[in-house]
């Protein structure tokens, strides 16, 4: 059996899923995100766009958890994102060397063992909140940290470029990164999966397929709004900085112990009109210009946002700014 998929994130855009599903794919699987609860920017459209068409659609989250106990985190940020919508694929998580290198900049080694108690906590959370679990790696990450112990008991997707596969016991292989698919602007992640997954959940009763299917989830008005975790901050200084507190924090991004968090983190902050706003910076945009535009200070902002250098800020980053900083002019 080899069903034809595609697997996409915020990388590819606004995907036109109509011409996609006309083109013959069969299947799809979404980022919702990654880290404790960092949403993928196109998941809630692609997700509502695959369901009302009727293109079946699996999820993944990337892996950035430096322990099992964060990896828990990890497995609940992604359960409370794809809430709501319709899954006839797995729940994936995605850990590759890209997991290992951010695992390292925390001061984490990445051991084979401790790789294996990610996978293992994240996927056993999944189960135990009723969805069909999965984990996706390429042949070297495999190779080093992971063994094929793991694909025995949790399926396997499998990554590696070629045009002939290799026989690795997987359930679903990611053949190529180049991909061309009508309705998709650039290159798609190109997959097959050699398992009939809807009809193996459907028949288990996973992924909350039973009875009547949810509505998509509507995109809510944002009532929070994200913050970059910095090195050296605290989730105590996090929650005076923004008005709130320590415990609600907790709750909005699953965070089992506030003494820890790791520098790199996004994560969710409830909005206020007093506190921080969000701008994102577009080409040309200079920071003593968005702090005149926002009657602030280029201090306060760099201050707010870890910036080190104030000549040195990118397109498309979000930065954060309160208007009350105009005090200090």
């Amino acid at each position: 059996m080899n069903i034809k998929g595609i697997d996409v994130s915020k990388f590819q855009g606004e995907v036109d899923w109509e011409q996609v599903k006309a083109a013959g794919y069969q299947f799809a699987m979404l980022r919702a995100g990654y880290g404790f609860s960092t949403i993928d920017e196109q998941f809630r459209r692609n997700a509502a766009e695959c369901n009302r068409i009727g293109l079946p659609i699996g999820a993944y989250w990337f892996c950035y958890a430096v322990s099992p106990e964060t990896a828990v985190q990890e497995a609940d940020g992604c359960i409370s994102t794809i809430s709501g919508y319709k899954l006839d694929y797995p729940v994936c998580y995605d850990i590759e060397q890209a997991s290992a290198d951010y695992a390292s900049g925390q001061g984490v080694t990445l051991t084979p063992a401790l790789a294996k108690q990610l996978v293992q906590s994240f996927c056993s959370r999944i189960e135990e909140k009723g969805y069909f679990a999965m984990f996706y790696s390429n042949k070297n990450f495999l190779d080093t940290y992971l063994g094929t112990e793991l694909s025995r008991r949790y399926a396997l997707w499998y990554a590696r470029y070629a045009d002939t596969f290799d026989g690795t016991d997987c359930g679903m292989w990611q053949y190529s990164s180049q991909g061309s698919v009508p309705g998709i602007s650039g290159s798609v992640d190109l997959d097959i999966s050699y398992v009939d997954y809807p009809a193996v959940i459907r028949k288990a009763g996973l992924n909350h397929l039973t009875g009547s299917v949810p509505a998509p989830a509507p995109v809510p008005s944002p009532e929070y709004i994200t913050y970059v975790i910095q090195p050296g901050d605290t989730l105590s200084g996090i929650a005076a900085r923004f008005g709130t507190t320590v415990s609600t924090l907790s709750s909005l991004n699953n965070i089992a112990d506030p003494n820890k968090i790791y520098a790199g983190t996004t994560i969710r902050v409830p909005e206020n009109s007093s506190a921080a706003k969000t701008y994102t910076i577009r080409p040309g945009d200079t920071l003593s210009g968005i702090a005149a535009r926002f009657g602030t200070t280029v201090s306060a902002i760099a201050a707010l946002n870890g910036i080190s250098d104030p000549n040195r800020i990118y397109a498309g980053t979000c930065l954060l700014y309160t208007s009350d900083a105009a005090d200090e002019l």
